[in-house]
């Protein structure tokens, strides 16, 4: 497979499911396209050492994803968009009595509207090169509820809502939109969050990982950010070419339950 020739447009990809996305794109020839809304020496140094690694172009633009004009404006400077990876996304967890309006919104509009957006940006670019790939992180939680996440939970399910309905509209065009919808993934995040999670739970590592952590996950193990951007190589490859408006599941099991 490859995937020169074209661009790629990932949101929130300067570290975790984002950056593996980037990496294995990047691996397959594609010119890649970071973004953050940060903006610091390190952004653009982790878009030099992508290009070095794979001998293709990468460059980081900056766009805070929570704004629907800069989701747009990400694509517009981009310059072409082959391929789109909505993945930028933020999470909160309270009882939905309690939870902050702030946080609703914010979950909302990072999640859920700056796909719209930037969708809505591409799908006119992706229609004038007869050519295009769309691919949203959703989420296991897109396809089953857990308490305390109303907003992420709604959000992710928009999303695949989202994926579907765009689908339909570009179906008579050489588009595809689908959604990955990954359980747990051994990020830096959630590797940060392990320590604490043994002390809390008064367990050794494999214990809360296993137990607590991956409660869910049949497989009693996490998906990696590797297995990720493969599944997304895959979508952006012909022999995916009549796969568009459904979902697939990196989780371990979880979905089969």
């Amino acid at each position: 497979m490859t995937l020169a020739g074209k661009t790629a447009v990932i949101t929130g990809s300067t570290s975790g499911i984002g950056l593996g996305v980037a990496e294995a794109l990047a691996a397959a020839g594609a010119s890649v396209v970071l973004n953050s809304f940060t903006d610091t020496e390190d952004d653009h140094a982790l878009a030099a050492r992508i290009a070095a690694d794979h001998g293709v172009e990468a460059r980081y633009v900056r766009a805070d994803m929570s704004k629907g004009a800069d989701a747009r404006a990400l694509i517009e400077a981009a310059g072409a968009c082959d391929i789109l990876v909505n993945n930028a996304g933020i999470q909160h967890v309270a009882p939905v009595e309690t939870f902050p309006m702030d946080k609703w919104d914010a979950i909302i509009a990072i999640n859920l509207s700056s796909a719209f957006h930037t969708t809505a940006a591409a799908v006119p670019m992706m229609r004038a090169a007869g050519w295009g790939r769309i691919v949203n992180i959703a989420s296991a939680h897109g396809l089953r509820a857990s308490p305390y996440k109303s907003a992420y939970i709604s959000a992710k399910h928009g999303v695949i809502g989202l994926t579907k309905s765009v689908a339909l509209e570009t179906a008579r065009d050489p588009i595809t939109v689908n959604a990955v919808c990954p359980g747990y993934v051994l990020t830096p995040l959630v590797e940060a969050q392990i320590p604490d999670q043994m002390k809390t739970h008064g367990m050794d590592r494999d214990t809360v990982v296993r137990e607590v952590m991956l409660a869910k996950q049949p497989s009693k193990e996490f998906a990696t950010v590797e297995q990720i951007g493969g599944t997304v190589a895959f979508l952006c490859s012909d022999a995916a070419a009549q796969i568009t408006g459904t979902t697939i599941s990196v989780d371990g099991g979880w979905t089969a339950q």
